[in-house]
């Protein structure tokens, strides 16, 4: 294929090899930009007389990038996304609303305690919340930016610590240890792994379960034993006197609680001072 032009392609030439390329194939690029398929094939036979090369392989079972395209993809992949980075930056205008999401315990006991120091920050910025019944439900859930639990290693998601998670023996002012304790079903390490890992002897009888940490802690609140407790997720309590250490081993976890956002988002420098400052206050 003989080279014909020099210099810059069209963009919308561009911004459809792109699509294609990342997509796999040119129905899915037509489907994103509401073209027929032919049109498509159009701009990509456009672009490809322009530069003289083949970006794609056409076969009866669907198309391919060649060596030349592979090389190319990533390159128009940065210059895009630069261009509407730097474009955002000049004449976006500033977010005006920060949309969360997370468990509802997540959202009690992280974000409204900081409400307060985040619209200080951005008085001009709307807040708002949405609540997920499950933590895999996070993965459906359209809002973008969530709070999440784990180790911070989610594929196609960017992620920063809030806190990590930290268990500690905490009960009522009036319950000592001794007190029945209340259990903890789930992933985190148990009464159990504690007595382990602190060389406890003998641990006291447990009278009732739960598989909410939230609700263990509201438990332990009201009295009805020691809770082998969150300590990001009952900093509110403790503060306030609800609660109290007891002044035992604390047990360190590998998991914590993340702020996190797709790779592909907050890019524009207005974006990722409005997450900076959520974070801020989020970490307190």
């Amino acid at each position: 294929m003989a080279k014909k032009k020099v210099g810059l392609p069209p963009l919308d030439w561009l911004r459809v090899f792109e699509a294609a390329g990342r997509l796999g194939g040119f129905s899915a690029a037509a489907r994103e930009f509401g073209l027929t398929q032919a049109a498509v094939s159009q701009r990509i036979g456009n672009l490809e007389a322009w530069l003289g090369r083949s970006l794609f392989v056409r076969e009866a079972r669907g198309v391919s990038l060649t060596v030349e395209g592979e090389s190319y993809l990533p390159l128009v992949q940065d210059s895009l996304q630069a261009l509407e980075r730097n474009t955002e930056d000049l004449f976006g205008k500033s977010p005006r609303e920060l949309r969360v999401a997370g468990l509802s315990s997540h959202i009690h006991a992280l974000v409204l305690p900081v409400l307060a120091r985040f619209q200080n920050l951005q008085p001009k910025v709307r807040v708002m919340t949405d609540s997920v019944a499950r933590r895999s439900s996070l993965d459906e859930e359209r809002t973008w930016l969530q709070i999440r639990y784990g180790r911070g290693a989610w594929p196609g998601r960017d992620a920063a610590l809030i806190a990590p998670e930290v268990l500690v023996p905490m009960a009522a002012p009036d319950i000592r240890w001794g007190a029945p304790l209340i259990d903890l079903r789930g992933e985190r390490p148990g009464w159990q792994d504690w007595a382990r890992k602190t060389d406890q002897a003998e641990l006291p009888p447990s009278k009732v379960s739960f598989d909410s940490m939230e609700h263990a802690i509201s438990a332990a609140r009201q009295g009805m034993g020691v809770v082998l407790g969150s300590v990001p997720l009952a900093t509110g309590e403790l503060q306030s006197g609800q609660l109290r250490r007891l002044g035992l081993p604390e047990l360190h976890t590998k998991d914590g609680y993340w702020l996190t956002w797709p790779e592909e988002r907050a890019h524009s420098r207005k974006q990722r001072a409005l997450i900076d400052d959520f974070l801020q206050v989020l970490r307190g």
